[in-house]
């Protein structure tokens, strides 16, 4: 355990120690912060580390074992009935808990919050419940994204602009770090015991049809509702002068964090428990294990909120408005890139979803190159982002194109690729996209004075709409790779044949 724990915090350091340098080096030169502002970055920069160790240690002993444990259990009951009820009823109550739906909520100024957050859930439960029929009875991901995807862009002709790029921020802030574990292992448990050539495939893509639910809910929702009303939440930086206002501002938080993360935990507790009664009957000793992977989330996941909420979302903000306001607010565009690229590799989920991918594939496809492919993908499409947010292009030129491509490329590449690319895309945007990058385009957005509900809004969908591309482009490799190896063993056993004939004539 002490061994695990160790290299968890290795890898969490790694992962914020680049981003923590960035907006250092921003503070020394182009944005200037307090030292009070400073101290409470750093702060969070290292509730993020233990957070995020403890979290992903968690990940692995108790939310994925729980998560392919009940996936597995419903397909053996061959109740389909209960299968659909049971999707249904934990989307919706998982998603309602997702701290990063909550962060979003509180930023989109002309919705209630809670009116948002059903809206997603039940599309989310409503599209969990169409991923693990679509494994039940075998039907080809890459076909059901494209009608998916048909039917949202159809959808958005009708939209109004203002709600277009949350209706796309809001498909992929709904796969979090609560939700992806669970939704990930879920869709292994069920594809294991269905079995079939294509179990490996199935193993990927609820997340991805799980993000499609969302972004429909909300444009329906859209169409309700006056995007003129109401106000964003406050993302001023909280007054720190000594080191007790710098404890206040982080105590604050931390009892709400630990009251939200025990609401999204409690409903795959309360699951699990019903199933470790009826069907499961697992021993002492395993159960105790998990009720100790559960404590490590949910004390990891606590103190990486915190750290994001209190220490990092008023930090982007304040230095997205700073860089905005400059003469030379170009920068935005490559400073974002870099962000972008270091951003990614600080998100909880994306670790859970690399470490399933290794295992699945059984090291064909390594975490390093998922998380290289993650990087650049999200690089890419932060850049793009900022210069919406320079030019207040609409999200539309882009989002068009993009998915296109990611749905053009679908027939070219192995299966597992597409799959793993559409789930990449919902895991990316967690809560450091919602937490850092969001405000940061919404600072730059206020300093170049542009429209905030389209311009700032749509990082969150940028960010999921890039690895689609990137990762089946390394799928493309893959196959070409793979078929070019294939024919040089081919030629070399052909050559090996024929120089053995010619010994065999010789003689």
């Amino acid at each position: 355990m002490n061994r695990n724990l160790a290299a968890k915090f290795k890898e969490a350091l790694v992962s914020v120690l680049p981003i923590t340098a960035i907006v250092l080096l921003l503070h020394f030169t182009v944005a200037p912060m307090t030292g009070g502002t400073v101290a409470l970055f750093l702060v969070g920069s290292v509730l993020l580390i233990v957070g995020m160790a403890l979290f992903s240690l968690g990940a692995d002993i108790a939310m994925m074992p729980m998560g392919e444990r009940i996936g597995s259990q419903l397909t053996k009951t061959r109740k389909l009935g209960l299968l659909i009820a049971v999707a249904l009823i934990m989307g919706i109550a998982i998603t309602i808990a997702e701290p990063d739906l909550q962060v979003l909520a509180d930023q989109v100024p002309s919705v209630p919050n809670m009116v948002l957050i059903i809206a997603v859930a039940v599309g989310v439960g409503l599209f969990l419940v169409l991923a693990l029929l679509r494994i039940i009875f075998q039907k080809k991901l890459a076909i059901i994204l494209i009608l998916l995807y048909a039917a949202v862009f159809g959808l958005a002709i009708f939209t109004s602009e203002d709600f277009l790029a949350v209706a796309f921020d809001s498909g992929g802030v709904t796969t979090g770090p609560i939700t992806v574990p669970f939704i990930l292992s879920l869709g292994v448990g069920v594809a294991a015991v269905r079995g079939g050539r294509s179990a490996q495939e199935d193993s990927f893509g609820l997340v991805a049809i799980c993000s499609v639910g969302p972004i429909l809910a909300v444009m329906i929702m859209g169409m309700l509702f006056n995007s003129s009303g109401g106000f964003a939440a406050d993302l001023s930086i909280p007054e720190v002068n000594d080191f007790s206002s710098l404890m206040h501002a982080f105590g604050e938080g931390f009892p709400e964090y630990f009251r939200d993360v025990g609401i999204a935990i409690a409903p795959i507790i309360a699951f699990f428990i019903v199933f470790q009664v009826i069907f499961l009957k697992l021993p002492k000793t395993q159960l105790l294990k998990m009720a100790v992977g559960m404590a490590y989330t949910y004390i990891g996941l606590v103190l990486f909120l915190t750290g994001v909420n209190v220490g990092f979302m008023p930090v982007g903000n304040y230095l997205g408005a700073q860089i905005g306001s400059l003469d030379y607010n170009w920068m935005l565009i490559p400073l974002g890139m870099i962000m972008g690229f270091f951003v990614v590799m600080a998100e909880p989920a994306v670790h859970v979803l690399n470490k399933q991918v290794e295992e699945i594939t059984v090291g064909a496809i390594s975490k390093q190159s998922m998380l290289l492919s993650l990087s650049i993908g999200v690089a890419v499409s932060v850049g793009l982002a900022m210069v919406r947010v320079v030019t207040g292009l609409s999200i539309w030129y882009f989002l068009v194109p993009g998915y296109a491509i990611a749905l053009g490329l679908s027939f070219f590449v192995p299966k597992i690729f597409t799959a793993i690319a559409f789930d990449s895309g919902g895991v990316a945007s967690g809560p450091m996209t919602a937490t850092f990058l969001l405000p940061f385009a919404m600072g730059a957005c206020s300093a170049v004075g542009g429209n905030m509900l389209t311009d700032a809004f749509g990082i969150v969908a940028m960010v999921a709409m890039t690895p689609l591309v990137t990762i089946q482009i390394m799928g493309l490799y893959y196959k070409i790779k793979t078929k070019n190896d294939s024919a040089r063993l081919a030629e070399g056993i052909r050559e090996a044949a024929a120089a053995d004939e010619e010994e065999i004539i010789d003689l």
